[in-house]
């Protein structure tokens, strides 16, 4: 009996540790903001699916975007997350895009567990800031 248990937690041991998948829904730190995050070509990309904003007011536009062109846009819905390749444990060259100010941000993607995910955005390096990302499902 020993013998078989020892041979089980050998093999236990010895199957190989899979990274966590980013895809699925997110709950960012603020304003209860969910994050769709999808495979996008080999990248990854997010979109805005809810937010404390969105549930008042579902027709909520990017008002705040830099670019007056696109100040008429739905948040609900928009990709927020871009061009984050790499893989498997970290998705770097991205572009994050930041509703409430309006500007776009360089980033990373991390995951830490099968349930969490560093999100880092900078301005410029070392100008960063990072938040953390529970799953939703």
């Amino acid at each position: 009996m020993k013998t078989f248990a020892i041979a089980g937690l050998a093999a236990l041991l010895a199957t190989p540790v899979f990274a966590a998948d980013p895809t699925g829904l997110w709950l960012t730190p603020t304003r209860s903001g969910q994050v769709e995050i999808s495979k996008c070509g080999a990248g990854l990309c997010g979109r805005l699916v809810s937010s404390e904003g969105l549930k008042a007011d579902p027709a909520l536009k990017d008002v705040n975007n830099s670019n007056a062109s696109l100040r008429g846009r739905a948040l609900k819905g928009l990709t927020i997350l871009t061009g984050f390749s790499g893989g498997p444990q970290e998705w770097s060259g991205g572009s994050i895009y930041n509703a409430e100010d309006g500007k776009t941000y360089s980033g990373t993607i991390t995951m830490d567990g099968d349930n969490t995910l560093k999100l880092r955005g900078c301005v410029v390096v070392p100008l960063c800031k990072t938040q953390v990302w529970t799953r939703l499902r």
